[in-house]
């Protein structure tokens, strides 16, 4: 085993002290000492730079049953973490390589080296690896391209389109010829940011009005693709601006995570009978034979300068309970991020 002296004794994690009820509180949460554990055979200890919040979290943080297992009470929670290797007892992994894995939450984390992913911190920054090149960025490109077989000439409409996803999901279209891209954003600043910056030909504030109405003033001519990171009535809003034969992905429904009652559903499902319509549901985890062909071409417009991206970066460990509220709330524009 190959490790470097001088390392603390201790790290500090979050852990979930209780499930939450309806929005989350700073009780159900609590910030604590924890030792830091040696790797064994075939694991590495990683000091992690940075960490990912992400509105799936929500999901495991309650006991139902989902597509991925809750979080523990009393235990270190999990989420996408980058970072540098300070001890390795792995073969082909070493102290100093950088790597992407799921022992976020944390300061420092000890993780089976099959489960970490080497990252180049020279080829792009490091926060990149958990947004707009990392899992957000393949669920933009696998959705859209994948899920809703987005073809050139679309008209494409996506809500939450200002966060990490919705902002790469857009940006894409428009660099895969769509015939005109609509994004829908909390707040005018980040309405003329997906205009002015992101390139979308359209963008209102859900706030400003009723979605549908809105929708179909920026949309005269109906949408093709809707990628959903919301929900409620923007779902119900793109299922009325539907095309013959359009597709929906589902994303996401931000909207409805923090209800304590089942939300009421789309009243105006039927018309997919008129449209002949597609709503298929999207997870990330099933499209990983996509990522190198997402790194190579994303990772090109990235460069080029043709694929623009934001950061909302908040400092320190202990402000990521703070950090994941307000994805939540939709503070951020772009990826959030933790800097460690």
């Amino acid at each position: 085993m190959t490790d470097t002296p001088a390392l603390p004794a201790t790290g500090r994690e979050w852990h979930l002290a209780a499930r939450p009820v309806g929005w989350p509180k700073p009780e159900d949460f609590s910030l604590v000492e924890a030792e830091i554990r040696q790797p064994g055979p075939g694991e590495v200890l990683v000091r992690n730079a940075y960490l990912s919040v992400d509105p799936y979290m929500r999901g495991r943080m309650s006991a139902a049953k989902s597509y991925v297992a809750p979080y523990e009470l009393g235990k270190a929670m999990q989420g996408g973490a980058v970072g540098e290797v300070v001890a390795s007892d792995a073969e082909g992994v070493a102290p100093g390589d950088h790597v992407l894995h799921f022992g976020g939450w944390r300061e420092y984390a000890t993780v089976d080296a099959r489960q970490a992913v080497k990252v180049d911190p020279d080829a792009a920054p490091l926060s990149t690896y958990l947004g707009v090149l990392g899992m957000t960025g393949l669920t933009a490109y696998a959705g859209l391209l994948r899920t809703a077989s987005f073809k050139e000439g679309d008209s494409v409409f996506v809500s939450g389109a200002a966060g990490a996803v919705g902002s790469q999901v857009g940006q894409i279209a428009r660099l895969k010829g769509a015939s005109r891209v609509i994004g829908s954003a909390g707040s005018d600043e980040k309405v003329k940011l997906l205009v002015e910056e992101y390139g979308f030909d359209a963008a209102f504030n859900y706030k400003n009005g009723p979605v549908g109405a809105q929708l179909r003033e920026a949309a005269p001519d109906g949408v093709d693709v809707y990628f959903d990171n919301v929900g409620g009535d923007h779902l119900e809003a793109a299922i009325g601006s539907l095309n013959l034969k359009g597709r929906i992905a589902v994303c996401g429904m931000i909207s409805v995570y923090n209800n304590t009652e089942a939300a009421p559903g789309p009243r105006n499902l039927a018309r997919l009978i008129q449209t002949r319509g597609r709503i298929e549901g999207l997870l990330v985890g099933d499209h990983y034979d996509l990522q190198p062909q997402f790194v190579e071409e994303v990772g090109s417009w990235v460069r080029s300068g043709e694929l623009k991206y934001r950061e909302t970066v908040v400092e320190g460990v202990d402000n990521t309970l703070e950090a994941f509220l307000g994805v939540l709330r939709g503070d951020n524009t772009g990826k959030m991020i933790v800097k460690v």
